[in-house]
């Protein structure tokens, strides 16, 4: 007898059991053994018909309740912004959570936020379906002028930002550039063209090399030769903006 093990939107881990019987087809991400259906890797869950298939995560972000991250607008509804989260979930930002400000009944929002701006946002509510809510009310939330954004492994976002921000604290005195690092593994970097090149070089060497020991000390060599200047390492409590 067939059965179906997991819904619809679920995450699986690698070797998980999806389903039972021969009723069920192995899509992309999944694979058979013997009577049973199992993803390949980690994932997100999409049954179409009778195929199981599984949408790669592995790197990607997963939305929790309390993260500050960096989103970008996608899309303008009736009552408010569809916000990308550099995941395989967008989230929503109403209008009372976007400002304080009162808003008539269809108001252009484009005055607010407009597709393809950057927002600094808080989670604020996660769903068991995986609908996300978030909300720009809070220190240091707003939305983004100017500047690049760019992505990094979310895994390593910790050993981006350092312990206390010690690390991304250090970049921020070598390259005189304001920086946001998002838990959701965009980071926003606003300096002179020539400085922002460096962050986002010293950024991505810590993302490749985190698996060193005394990466601290190879960051502030490498930050010295390439500025010329001694760099003294940052200490304080860093929360992300």
């Amino acid at each position: 007898m067939s059965k179906l093990l997991v819904e619809n939107k679920d995450i699986a881990v690698p070797g998980e059991v999806l389903a039972e019987g021969m009723d069920n087809l192995p899509g992309p991400g999944t694979y058979r053994d013997g009577e049973k259906i199992r993803a390949s890797g980690l994932g997100l869950v999409q049954i179409e018909g009778r195929a199981i298939k599984l949408i790669n995560l592995s790197g990607k972000y997963i939305p929790k309740n309390g993260d500050t991250i960096i989103g970008k607008v996608e899309d303008i509804t009736f009552s408010g912004w569809r916000i990308e989260t550099n995941s395989a979930y967008s989230a929503m930002l109403s209008m009372k959570d976007a400002t304080s400000d009162y808003i008539a009944r269809g108001a252009d929002l484009t005055q607010y936020y407009n597709l393809g701006d950057y927002v600094v946002c808080k989670i604020v509510n996660v769903t068991s379906q995986k609908l996300v809510d978030v909300s720009m009310k809070g220190p240091g939330l707003r939305g983004l002028k100017g500047g690049r954004v760019f992505s990094v492994n979310t895994h390593k976002v910790p050993r981006i930002i350092g312990k206390q921000g010690s690390m991304i604290g250090m970049i921020k005195n070598a390259t005189d550039c304001r920086i946001i690092v998002g838990q959701n593994g965009w980071v926003w970097i606003d300096g002179e063209p020539d400085k922002e090149l460096l962050a986002i070089k010293t950024i991505k060497k810590i993302e490749e090399e985190s698996h060193l020991s005394g990466l601290t000390e190879q960051i502030k060599s490498f930050l010295e030769k390439e500025t010329g200047k001694k760099i003294e390492e940052a200490r304080g409590n860093y929360n992300g903006l």
